[in-house]
């Protein structure tokens, strides 16, 4: 009965149009009513203290690392390499988006913003040389969800902080399930690409090639950065952001010099912006997450989980296929802050490593970002690219087959995930 009451009161209130922030606040007040629980006070210190967290400080600052490395000419010099590096190949622009999408990643945590840069960086290229719209945008869509998968990963900090797990470990074991990801999606535009008769750049030079990647040296230096001071324990995934934002900032005024003190304001409302939307998220669904726990609703749910308790790929199975149908209909952010606290204990009770758990939920909450009906890249992209939001979805289905293909293969084999992140933390 409790948790008929706190889901019907979710999705009763997010059907009729109410922001999913004010939903979770809705079906943490029908819960504490159930439990004959509510007091004002109480749900208003569970509103603070959701938010007041040390390792939340590097959502802000990743937010402010990506809208800095957008302005400042960052991504744009990313997209540069890789037309240079693969553009001339069959296909070649599509290889261009991925390997761009796959090393836009490792610069910034967000699908959304990765993927506006990439649509309105190629897809007029795209359309230009001769490509499928529909199919371009598709990819380019599914290119964008490698973001949050590749630390520096926002949607990592939200599930360490949700989960109570080492957003550290987070990070490192999001990049092999990421580059999969960008390989699945290759083959696939491969196969696609051979059908189409769409014309190619021409080869880069050896002189193109080395000045792209001079005048990308910079911005690639960022995720080394990230990556040696996490292994050398100089700074926490927290600190990491305040040095991305830092290191971003410096390299797009004093290097590239592409962006000027008087756009900081600008940059800086952008980032405030976005960032106020993931905390209220974060604050609001603290008080569902203390109502979960003090209603039981893990223990509740492990009881119902108990036949697939014994079989943890069995157990992962159902899982990954619950949350891609949830996926459809929710947000990646919101999805984290109502599942991670409720399923992670059925994850510990089964034996499943909470590290691995958490990069695949991440991955699979990644995929529901391109799948329909809300899809929120798909419309990124249909926004920047002036197209139907049908026509992505329809262009986007093989990669999103890719994709799936992927995440149920890391299901089988889960060493693939588990031992680069335990070697790296050897």
């Amino acid at each position: 009965m409790t948790v008929l009451i706190f889901v019907g009161a979710l999705i009763g209130a997010i059907a009729i149009g109410i922001p999913i922030a004010y939903a979770l606040l809705l079906s943490g007040v029908a819960l504490m009513w159930h439990l004959d629980l509510f007091d004002a006070q109480i749900l208003a210190q569970n509103v603070l203290e959701g938010a007041n967290s040390f390792p939340l400080l590097a959502v802000p600052f990743f937010m402010l690392a990506g809208e800095i490395m957008n302005v400042g000419g960052l991504s744009r010099r990313i997209v540069n390499l890789a037309l240079a590096l693969v553009g001339h190949v069959r296909g070649g622009l599509g290889f261009v988006t991925i390997l761009a999408a796959v090393l836009l990643a490792s610069l910034s945590g967000s699908a959304v913003a990765d993927t506006a840069a990439l649509a309105a960086l190629l897809m007029p290229m795209m359309v230009k040389a001769g490509h499928n719209r529909a199919r371009s945008g598709g990819l380019i869509a599914s290119a964008g969800i490698i973001a949050p998968v590749i630390p520096p990963s926002i949607p990592f900090v939200i599930f360490g902080v949700a989960a109570n797990v080492s957003i550290g470990r987070l990070f490192i074991a999001g990049i092999v399930p990421g580059i999969l990801m960008g390989i699945a999606i290759a083959i696939t535009w491969w196969l696609v690409a051979r059908q189409e008769g769409a014309s190619t750049p021409p080869r880069a030079s050896r002189a193109e090639m080395w000045k792209a990647l001079r005048e990308s040296t910079w911005a690639l230096g960022l995720p080394v950065i990230v990556l040696v001071g996490l292994k050398m324990g100089v700074f926490t995934p927290t600190e990491a952001a305040v040095v991305a934002a830092v290191y971003a900032l410096f390299v797009a005024t004093a290097v590239y010099r592409e962006m000027h003190l008087q756009q900081l304001y600008q940059v800086l409302l952008a980032a405030s912006k976005t960032t106020a939307i993931i905390m209220f998220l974060v604050a609001a669904a603290a008080v569902s997450a203390w109502l979960i726990t003090v209603a039981n609703l893990p223990g509740q749910l492990i009881d119902i989980l108990q036949p697939f308790i014994n079989n943890p790929t069995l157990l992962l199975i159902v899982i990954m296929l619950l949350i891609l149908v949830i996926g459809m209909a929710m947000d990646l952010t919101p999805m984290i802050l109502i599942l991670a606290p409720v399923l992670m204990p059925v994850v510990k009770a089964a034996g499943i490593d909470p590290v691995y758990f958490g990069a695949l939920f991440v991955m699979n909450g990644a995929i529901g970002l391109i799948t329909p009906p809300v899809g929120t890249v798909l419309n990124v992209v249909a926004g920047v690219s002036k197209m139907k939001i049908q026509q992505v979805a329809h262009g986007v289905w093989p990669f999103l087959l890719a994709q799936i293909i992927v995440l149920f293969l890391l299901v089988l084999f889960p060493q693939i995930v588990i031992a680069p992140y335990r070697w790296f933390y050897s």
